[in-house]
C-alpha cells in the first residue's frame, strides 16, 4: 500500500544549540568596546561629560574660581565654603580632580586651588 500524504511524517527539527562566545569572540567584543569608548572620548574633545569635570570650572566668560590655602585650612573646610549646599565629600573629590591631587590630597598654606563652578 502506498503511503498517503497524511501518513507521511515530517522529521522533527533538531534543537539548535545555544550561541557560545569563544575566546576570540570575547576579545573582538572587548576591542570593539574599547575602540568605541576611545572614539567617543576623541569626538568629545575633552569638553563634556567625559572631561572628568575639567569644563566645570570654566564659565562662559572664562572665569576660573580659585582659593588660596590659609594656615589651618583643610580640603573639607574649603569644600564647605565653596559650595555650602552640596555634599562636602563630592566637592572635596571635585577639587582633588580639578587640581590633579589624586595621589596626595594634602594642601599646603599658600597653595592655589581651582574650585568647582
Amino acid at each position: 500500500m502506498p503511503d498517503s500524504p497524511s501518513d507521511q511524517r515530517v522529521p522533527p527539527r533538531p534543537e539548535r544549540a545555544p550561541v557560545r562566545l569563544t575566546r576570540r569572540g570575547r576579545a573582538v567584543l572587548v576591542l570593539f568596546a574599547a575602540a568605541a569608548t576611545l572614539a567617543a572620548l576623541w569626538l568629545d574633545g575633552g569638553t563634556g561629560a567625559f572631561a572628568g569635570g575639567r569644563a566645570d570650572h570654566h564659565g562662559r566668560s572664562g572665569h576660573v574660581r580659585t582659593a588660596v590655602v590659609e594656615p589651618g585650612d583643610t580640603l573639607w573646610r574649603i569644600a564647605t565654603d565653596c559650595d555650602p549646599g552640596a555634599d562636602p565629600r563630592v566637592t572635596v573629590q571635585r577639587i582633588i580632580d580639578l587640581n590633579g591631587m589624586g595621589g596626595d590630597p594634602t594642601v599646603q598654606p599658600g597653595q592655589r586651588l581651582v574650585l568647582p563652578g
